[in-house]
């Protein structure tokens, strides 16, 4: 570390001139050159400079003249002497001078000055430069070196390339020097021109720069700097200072000139400020005049825009106008105390401003104003709560009548329509249904019109600018109002009125359809009845018909007294609906009758009661006529239907009972039945009575129960037996003789028969056949075989499958189990002829052999049947049996 590092650097000068000594040649060039225009900067002041250091110091008259002029003090008086201990004496005063001022030289005595030591006398001037150029520089709390350094720190610090961390290489470039200048001179060098890469350039424009323009020599060559790899610290050090000196030495030079301006500019100012504060006065005063009449305008507003805009106005008074007077006043309260302040400081009378001006007056005022603007303000609010109320209400009216006037619109239309007049009963109570429920809505709204008026009457109890509107329009909803109750309450009446008329009028009809129905049924039953095409069969019919037609008429006086009290019922409504004036919309609603039905229906019933009668009668004489036919055929008929029944009775008996040979019982049948044809005229005479009953559509006779198909269905069956028994006679005599069956064969078949015929029905069932033929000796067993032999036989005697054996059947039977074993010889020799040496007959044959008829039987017999060999139209002998006799013959 350099030795002013120290604390007092310059108090041990020793130590630095021991490495001084050692110091490079061109350091102390450079220092003996710095040192030297440093000491002429000051001695040019006196008049007078030194060329070479070391020598002109050697008598101290210079060194003294230099301390006087850097110290401004008065140094003993010199010794003019040229000797010796002259000039040490001088040297010596010199020195005690600078320990006077608190340096404490070491190894620096008068001797070496006197004696021109240059290294001593290069170290008492840089102890001089130290203690009256570098200790009194303060910076920041920093002082000599340090300080110096700290101030050229901060004067670089906002250009770029420059970095002073030292005084030796931070200056070797040479723009800390260039900045310096243009810190506090920028007019004197274009700094931004300057390279880094260019330090002569540099130096030179900043020695020449200083030199020039700022008093300051030049102490150095750019050479010395550049040439040397480290300048010397002492001399770049002095050089510095200077800078600072010359810059500082500026400023307190304008400082002095400021103090003097200063004292002036305080009274200028204090003059200034007593004019500032009357005029401040003034204006401030005025504005409170001209604002507290604003504030103190209550005249209120209609409307919250209005009043908003009031509102507004007066936030802005508050926000723009205001502030700046408030900080008008505060510094008018300022400047006031500053400037008494200052008066009293300057020793100046106290400032009394203008009557009426004083603080205590503005103070007074601006009260007055704060409290016009509270008052205003609240004021404000409550105009702005009581307009929004207003607003509220008036809104709330608005609504309220707007939703009042849609819901009575129409409503007076509707009340007076006269609709009931032609509506039906069922209308009429539909319409007092729905007009009770209006009725109901009607005193839900009162609630709404009660609060309609409520909000206009506080409508107009707070004055609100609208209110004639409100109030006309709230006066015309009540009218309404009014009007809408009277219409309602005088439909209802109407409504009730018809109502009960329609009632009347309603049972009334119910009464007339409960009598006019069954009346007009009983009339429409009686046209009926008295117009029904009536069909009798008897004379109790009809005499029944003309007992109830004398009854029915019995009930015609009655019947009217009903008819007129229908008619009356119905005479009632008319008079009710000609009396009330009653528009009837329809007609009786609960039947379709009406009296000119009743009566048209009455009128018929009467017209019809005589037509009636007169069809009675005249029925009345047919079933007489009836009667006496009826009696007519049941005589005959009673007397013929069991005449057949006897003769049917007796031809039974005959066919079982008959003895005698067949030609006997054939010859007695013939002649009963010739007798029982004689019989028929009396059943044509029956006929004919028939014919006349049938003519008068007589279908039933209650003096017989025989009727003309019973006879003519007897008189037949008569007939067709006696016929059917002659036939069975006729057929058992050809089979007695084709069979050749004796008379007591037949009789003890017909023996056999009869007894089991037990019904004497002329026919066997199958059991009764079957004991039959067990009677006769037939093994019919119960076996399996037993009743297929019976099916077989059953089969012969009943082809047709009717369940039951004819006697015919029965004989025919009996013939072929009873007959000669030599007809199947005989019919075997007969084909023997016929067929010759073959085994067949041809149809050609037999019309050869036999009669044409028979043949050409025989051969229609022989058709289904081939022969054999498959010879067409031939036949074998079991072919020729079968086609003449059937299988079951052979």
């Amino acid at each position: 570390m350099d030795h002013y590092d120290e604390d007092q650097d310059y108090r041990h000068p020793e130590d630095d001139w021991d490495r001084d000594l050692l110091l490079d040649p061109a350091w102390e060039k450079q220092q003996r050159k710095t040192f030297t225009a440093w000491c002429n900067s000051h001695l040019r002041k006196a008049g007078t400079q030194i060329e070479n250091i070391e020598e002109d110091f050697r008598d101290g008259l210079k060194l003294m003249l230099l301390l006087e002029v850097i110290s401004g003090e008065r140094l003993a008086k010199p010794e003019r002497g040229k000797m010796r201990v002259h000039k040490i004496s001088n040297v010596n005063k010199a020195l005690n001078f600078i320990a006077s001022k608190g340096v404490k030289l070491v190894s620096i005595g008068a001797e070496e000055i006197v004696d021109g030591n240059a290294k001593m006398t290069l170290g008492m001037i840089w102890t001089i430069i130290l203690r009256f150029a570098i200790q009194d520089i303060s910076v920041e709390e920093t002082s000599a070196k340090e300080g110096l350094l700290l101030w050229c720190q901060r004067k670089t610090a906002p250009y770029k390339n420059v970095n002073i961390q030292n005084f030796h290489i931070s200056w070797k470039d040479g723009l800390g020097f260039c900045a310096l200048i243009h810190r506090h001179r920028p007019e004197l060098i274009d700094y931004a021109k300057l390279r880094k890469d260019d330090p002569m350039t540099n130096l030179n424009t900043a020695f020449d720069v200083a030199e020039k323009y700022l008093d300051i020599p030049k102490m150095l060559d750019a050479e010395d700097i550049v040439g040397t790899a480290r300048p010397d610290e002492k001399a770049i050090m002095t050089y510095v200072s200077s800078f600072y000196h010359a810059f500082s030495g500026a400023q307190k030079a304008e400082t002095a000139a400021n103090r003097i301006c200063k004292v002036l500019a305080v009274n200028q100012e204090n003059e200034q400020l007593m004019e500032d504060y009357e005029k401040l006065a003034s204006d401030l005063l005025e504005w409170i005049r001209r604002t507290i009449p604003w504030l103190e305008n209550r005249m209120p507003e209609n409307t919250m825009q209005a009043m908003q805009q009031k509102l507004e106005d007066f936030r802005d008074y508050r926000r723009l106008h205001k502030p700046p007077k408030v900080q008008e006043k505060c510094q008018l309260e300022i400047n006031f105390n500053t400037l008494q302040t200052k008066l009293r400081l300057s020793n100046r009378p106290a400032f009394m401003p203008s009557e009426g001006k004083m603080v205590s007056d503005i103070n007074n005022a601006w009260g007055g104003l704060e409290g016009a603007e509270k008052g205003y303000e609240e004021w404000l609010l409550n105009e702005i709560r009581r307009l929004e109320r207003l607003d509220h209400l008036a809104e709330k009216f608005r609504q309220k009548a707007a939703i009042h006037e849609a819901w009575t619109e129409g409503k007076e239309e509707m009340l007076q329509r006269r609709d009931y007049e032609t509506a039906t009963l069922s209308e009429i109570k539909a319409l007092l249904k729905k007009h009770e429920a209006f009725e109901s809505d009607l005193a839900a709204h009162q609630d709404r019109v009660e609060q309609i008026a409520a909000i206009a009457q506080e409508l107009n109890e707070l004055d609100y600018y609208d209110s004639p509107s409100v109030n006309a329009r709230c006066q015309r909803i009540c009218d309404q109002w009014d009007a809408l109750g009277a219409l309602s309450q005088k439909r209802s009446e109407a409504l009730q009125r018809t109502e009960k008329l329609l009632e009347t009028i309603d049972q009334l009809y119910l009464e007339f359809a409960k009598r006019a129905a069954p009346f007009n049924n009983w009339m429409e039953g009686a046209m009926e009845d008295l117009q029904d095409s009536f069909i009798v069969h008897t004379i109790e019919e009809i005499q029944g018909l003309s007992t109830a037609h004398e009854q029915f008429k019995a009930t015609l006086p009655e019947a009217d007294k009903e008819r007129q009290a229908i008619l009356g019922i119905h005479n009632e409504i008319a008079k009710i609906v000609q009396t009330y004036h009653v528009n009837m919309a329809g007609s009786n609603p609960y039947t379709t009758i009406n009296p000119q039905e009743v009566n048209a229906k009455w009128d018929k019933v009467r017209q019809l009661v005589p037509l009636r009668d007169q069809s009675l009668i005249e029925e009345h004489a047919r079933q007489q006529n009836n009667e006496r036919l009826r009696r007519q055929f049941a005589n005959q008929a009673n007397v013929i239907g069991p005449w057949i029944q006897t003769k049917m009775e007796e031809i039974g008996r005959i066919s079982i009972e008959m003895h005698g040979t067949l030609e006997d019982q054939l010859t007695h049948l013939r002649q009963y039945e010739k007798s029982i044809i004689n019989y028929k005229p009396k059943i044509d005479q029956l006929e004919g009575d028939h014919q006349l009953i049938q003519a008068a559509l007589i279908f039933d006779n209650k003096h017989t129960n025989y009727t003309m198909e019973h006879i003519r269905v007897g008189w037949e069956q008569l007939l067709t037996t006696i016929a059917r028994t002659i036939n069975e006679i006729e057929n058992q005599i050809l089979t007695r003789d084709a069979k050749g069956i004796s008379q007591e064969q037949l009789n003890e078949f017909r023996a056999s028969f009869n007894h089991f015929d037990r019904d004497h029905s002329g026919t066997l069932g199958a059991e009764e056949f079957k004991a039959c033929l067990i009677s006769l000796g037939f093994d019919i067993g119960n076996d399996a075989q037993g009743e297929n032999e019976f099916s077989r036989i059953m089969s012969v005697v009943d082809p047709n499958r009717m369940g039951v054996v004819t006697f015919q059947g029965f004989i025919d039977f009996m013939s072929r189990e009873t007959a000669d074993t030599d007809t199947a010889d005989q019919v075997m020799a007969s084909f023997k002829i016929l067929a010759g040496d073959k085994n067949y007959i041809l149809a050609d044959e037999l019309r050869r052999e036999l009669p044409p008829d028979q043949a050409e039987y025989c051969i229609a017999r022989m058709a289904p049947y081939s022969g054999p060999d498959g010879v067409p139209g031939a036949l074998d002998y079991m072919s020729f049996s079968t086609a003449l006799y059937g299988e079951s013959d052979l």
